[in-house]
C-alpha cells in the first residue's frame, strides 16, 4: 500500500491533392530504447513515483528523466502535505513536481485528494458533517490549484477493506456516510473538468472479494452518472502473481473506464522479471490500460527496504526486471488475424510515424473538412467508430461531426486528399484493415485499394492525411488506441 488546442481560426478550402509524396522519413516504429520510447508507441506511458527531495540527486534525476514519461508525488499532494492546518494549503512539493514534469514533458498523476492515512491532525480529530465538509473544501481546493496540470487524480485512495467481506473499510471519512466517495469525484470534477478521476487500492490484482466490491462501486457509478473516469491497481507484488490479473483488469475496462498500474513494485527473487513482464503484457492486451507507474526509481528509494523491488538497482544500474519490461513493451501485443473491431466503441488511431493522431481539422463539421494529424487529446474531433459495411470492409465515423472518411471525389491517384463527408456508404468511404506489426494496422480503401497515410511521412502538427500506394511504411500504420 502507498507509504505516505486550440488552434487559431481559419478559413481553410479543402483541394485534390495530387502527385507523389516525399521522400519518407525513416520508420520510428523501431524498438524503443527506453521505457518511456517503447511505451509510448504503444499508446501508455511508463511513470514512476517521486519524491521532490531527490530532484537534486543527478543520478536519481538523470534515470527519471530518461526512462519515464509521467510522474506522480510520493508524499507531496497528499492531504497533511496540502493542508497541514485547516483552511491553510501549501503547494510547495507538488508545484516543484509539476514544474519538473513540465519540463522535461512528463504527464503527472495526482495522488491522493482523500485516504484514511496521513490526515493532519486537525482532521484526524473531525468527524460528522465537519469532517465531511473539510473533506469536499480540500477536494476542491487542491483540485482547482492544479487545474489542467493533472492527467489522472486518484481522488479517492484505498477505501475497501482487506478480507472476504468486499466491504468499504471503516473509516474517519467512511462513517461521514456511505456517500463520501460519490461527493469526492462529484467535488473533483467541478473542479477540474479535464482531469481523469480515478479510485485507487492494492490487493485488487486478482479477482476477489475486495476488487469485486470496487467493482461493484464502479458499476453503480457509471450507472449513475457519477465521474469517474479510472480505476488504479497499486500491485506492490510479492514473488507470485495472480491467474486472472489480466481477466480482472479487463472486466473493469468493461465497464468503461481506464485502468492503470500505479504503483508496481515487486519482491527481489527469480520470479521477479516475469513479474514485472507478465504485469506489462497484460497492460497491453487491455486497450484500456494507458500506462503503468513504478512506485520508486532505484531499490534505494522504494519504500520496501530490502525487498529491492524495482527496476534500477541501489547504483542506478537496469536489472533483468528492467530489461524484461522493456522487451515486453517493445514486443507489445499482435491482434490475431481477420479480428474483428468493436463497431460499438470509440478509438483514437495514432499514426506509428509520427506518434500523432488522425484528427479533424479544426474541429469542422463541414462536408470536405480536412484530415490532418495532430498530437494526441482525446477529443471528440480525434475519437472514430467503425460502421460496419459489409464484407469485411468498414466506414470511420467521427464522434465530433458525425461524418465519415472520405476519398475525396472518388479519387484512385496517390496523394489524393481523405477528408471527412456525410456518410452516404460510398466504396470511397470503405476500409479493410490490413495488418502490419506489433498490433499496427492499415486501412485500405475499398475504391482505390490505397491506404491512409500522414503525407510524406511528416511528423508536423496539421500535416495532411492522404491516399497512397499501399508499401506498408510506418506513416501508413495506425494503432487503434480504444476509449469508449
Amino acid at each position: 500500500m502507498t507509504p505516505r488546442r486550440a488552434l487559431a481560426t481559419a478559413t481553410l478550402t479543402v483541394a485534390l491533392i495530387a502527385g507523389m509524396t516525399t521522400a519518407l522519413a525513416p520508420a520510428a516504429g523501431a524498438a524503443g530504447t527506453t521505457l518511456k520510447a517503447a511505451a509510448a508507441e504503444k499508446g501508455r506511458y511508463f511513470g514512476a513515483a517521486v519524491a521532490t527531495g531527490k530532484l537534486s540527486d543527478g543520478q536519481y534525476v538523470g534515470i527519471l528523466n530518461r526512462e519515464f514519461n509521467s510522474v506522480v508525488a510520493e508524499n507531496e499532494m497528499k492531504w497533511d502535505a496540502t493542508e497541514p492546518q485547516q483552511g491553510r494549503f501549501t503547494y510547495t512539493g507538488g508545484d516543484r513536481l509539476v514544474s519538473h514534469a513540465r519540463a522535461n514533458g512528463m504527464s503527472v498523476r495526482g495522488h491522493a485528494l482523500l485516504w484514511h492515512a496521513q490526515q493532519p491532525g486537525w482532521a484526524q480529530n473531525m468527524s460528522g458533517s465537519a469532517l465531511r465538509n473539510a473533506a469536499i473544501n480540500h477536494v476542491t481546493q487542491v483540485a482547482t490549484h492544479f487545474r489542467g496540470q493533472i492527467h489522472s487524480w486518484d481522488v479517492v485512495n484505498e477505501a475497501f477493506a482487506d478480507g472476504g467481506s468486499g466491504a468499504r473499510r471503516d473509516s474517519n471519512l467512511q462513517r461521514t456516510g456511505n456517500d463520501w466517495i460519490e461527493a469526492a469525484f462529484r467535488a473533483a470534477r467541478a473542479a477540474d473538468p479535464g482531469a481523469k478521476l480515478c479510485y485507487n487500492d492494492y490487493n485488487t490484482d486478482g479477482i476477489n472479494a475486495k476488487s469485486t466490491g470496487i467493482y461493484n462501486m464502479v458499476r453503480d457509478f457509471k450507472a449513475r452518472g457519477v465521474p469517474i473516469d479510472c480505476v488504479g491497481f497499486q500491485s506492490h507484488l510479492g514473488t507470485s502473481l495472480a491467474g486472472d490479473y489480466q481477466a480482472n483488469l479487463q472486466r473493469f475496462a468493461d465497464l468503461g473506464v481506464d485502468v492503470q498500474i500505479t504503483e508496481l513494485d515487486v519482491m527481489t527473487g527469480p520470479n521477479q522479471a516475469n513479474i514485472y513482464a507478465a504485469v506489462t503484457r497484460a497492460c497491453l492486451a487491455v486497450a484500456r490500460c494507458t500506462g503503468v507507474t513504478v512506485w520508486g526509481v532505484r531499490d534505494s528509494d522504494s519504500w520496501r527496504g530490502s525487498d529491492d523491488a524495482l527496476l534500477f538497482d541501489r547504483s542506478g544500474n537496469k536489472k533483468a526486471a528492467y530489461n524484461a519490461v522493456l522487451d515486453t513493451l517493445n514486443a507489445g501485443t499482435t491482434p490475431p488475424p481477420g479480428s474483428p473491431v468493436d463497431t460499438n466503441a470509440w478509438y483514437v488511431l495514432l499514426n506509428r510515424n509520427s506518434g500523432k493522431a488522425l484528427d479533424v481539422y479544426n474541429w469542422s463539421t463541414a462536408d470536405g473538412g480536412r484530415l490532418t494529424q495532430w498530437p494526441r487529446t482525446n477529443g471528440t474531433n480525434q475519437q472514430w467508430q467503425f460502421v460496419d459495411s459489409g464484407g469485411g470492409y468498414y466506414r470511420l465515423k467521427s464522434r465530433h461531426s458525425g461524418k465519415v472518411l472520405d476519398v475525396y471525389n472518388f479519387s484512385t491517384s496517390d496523394g489524393a486528399a481523405i477528408v471527412q463527408w456525410a456518410d452516404g456508404n460510398g466504396v470511397n468511404q470503405q476500409f479493410r484493415l490490413a495488418e502490419s506489426s506489433d498490433g499496427y494496422l492499415r486501412l485500405i480503401n475499398r475504391n482505390s485499394g490505397k491506404a491512409v497515410e500522414v503525407q510524406g511521412a511528416s511528423t508536423a502538427d496539421a500535416a495532411n492525411i492522404v491516399q497512397y500506394f499501399d508499401w506498408g511504411g510506418s506513416n501508413q500504420q495506425w494503432q487503434l488506441i480504444r476509449i469508449g
